[in-house]
């Protein structure tokens, strides 16, 4: 079994910060391993030192090895359950492998500096990860937290978050917490990013009281939307974007192809249900890409565009859980071919068809591939008013034509009024 690795969170304290156990710990420890500012708080320690950097999981592989005859202590910073090492330590290693001491972490000194409760918060991570995708996923919330690194700096989060239009929240920066260089305060957001700041820094994002709703649910308003004009047609009409959204069933992991994008309506919906997914948005015309770039901003949706006429490109993109095809040129069959190939075993092919000869060849190429299909005709009016009275104008229908692997090929088709 060998000796338990000891896990020790230490803040910007140092030594100072921790208690008489976890310094004798350290102290009769044989190795000690952690990142190079950690270990520099014990330069009187004679035992192995193993500095944590790139490469990790095979010096956690390597620190395995050694428990089994050394004792192997590992310091983390603040609180190695939060964005930190013990997860992977543990994941490796097995929960019995692993003891751990938690410090206070940067976020709690963060609140507590701030004079807020944390609880309500959304925690978010750009520390070692891209900024992708944080738009959607903050978009409306009262409180959230960000663990930050030297690339993904508050001014950064700043002028990243002013592109997507989020100027209602303020920022609270708290630097270099628990040091004699602790530095923390509040600061706009088009102040913020132009400022320098320690490269040891948390960033809460606090959200104006008097800033407008948020938007909420899904199935927003056509005219919402950025369309090409005075040609209107080409963007998924609420009812039937619904519909098919709901076909789709996302995840809220889930990468998206959004084929035929148009106007990009689908992609941003996607973009908003699946918040923590990628979602890519495959556009031919130089127009409507104008207005997708133009959708994804105003949305607060950061997904990923791509001018191109498909099936181009698809061999760049990661496989996909979900697919919508609201146009082809004139390439449909070899599209769906290519799309049920990437497609995951659980995923889902939504094709939006105005005419039945789209609807056959997509109902043929799907059932080709070895896929059920379901496909509903849905026939939508809206109401418009006439002088004092009300009637209804009809839109044009709809094939909402889906496509899954569910060990068999049955068709059923639906017609909705």
């Amino acid at each position: 079994m060998g000796h338990r690795i000891k896990l020790i969170g230490v803040g910007e304290e140092g030594a100072a910060g921790l208690s008489a156990a976890s310094l004798t710990v350290i102290r009769e420890s044989d190795v000690l391993a952690g990142g190079e500012r950690q270990l520099s708080f014990f330069p009187e320690f004679t035992g192995e030192r193993v500095v944590l950097k790139s490469g990790i999981t095979k010096t956690v592989e390597q620190l395995a090895e050694l428990r089994e005859h050394k004792k192997v202590t590992v310091l983390g910073s603040g609180d190695p359950l939060f964005f930190g090492i013990a997860a992977l330590m543990v994941k490796k290693l097995g929960a019995d492998a692993v003891d751990i001491q938690p410090s206070l972490s940067s976020l709690q000194l963060a609140f507590a500096r701030m004079g807020e409760s944390w609880h309500d918060a959304q925690l978010e991570s750009v520390h070692g990860r891209p900024m992708k995708g944080l738009a959607q996923r903050i978009d409306g919330k009262a409180k959230v937290a960000i663990l930050t690194d030297a690339q993904n700096s508050p001014s950064a989060i700043a002028q990243y978050l002013l592109q997507f239009g989020m100027d209602e929240y303020e920022a609270f920066v708290a630097e270099d917490l628990g040091s004699e260089q602790e530095r923390y305060g509040y600061w706009p957001l088009q102040e913020m990013a132009d400022a320098s700041f320690s490269e040891l820094n948390v960033v809460i994002l606090k959200r104006r009281a008097d800033a407008p709703e948020p938007r909420r649910g899904f199935g927003f308003e056509d005219e919402e939307f950025h369309q090409r004009k005075p040609e209107k047609g080409l963007i998924t009409k609420k009812e039937v974007r619904v519909l098919s959204l709901a076909e789709l069933r996302l995840r809220a992991d889930s990468t998206v192809w959004d084929i035929g994008a148009g106007s990009g309506s689908v992609a941003v919906e996607c973009s908003r249900l699946a918040p923590r997914g990628e979602v890519y948005a495959i556009e031919k015309n130089e127009g409507d890409f104008a207005n997708i770039e133009q959708n994804r901003l105003k949305f607060r949706t950061d997904f990923t565009a791509i001018h191109a006429k498909a099936p181009e490109r698809l061999d760049e993109l990661p496989d996909p859980d979900a697919v919508f095809i609201g146009g082809s040129g004139g390439e449909l069959r070899e599209l769906i071919r290519i799309c049920c190939e990437r497609l995951k075993p659980e995923g889902r092919i939504v094709v939006n068809a105005a005419t039945i000869e789209t609807l056959s060849a997509a109902n043929q190429a799907l059932v080709e591939q070895g896929f059920e299909v379901r496909i509903t005709l849905v026939q939508i009016s809206r109401s418009k008013p006439i002088l004092d009275m009300t009637r209804f104008e009809g839109l044009n229908p709809i094939y909402v034509i889906t496509g899954f692997r569910s060990g068999g090929s049955v068709q059923q088709v639906e017609g909705a009024v």
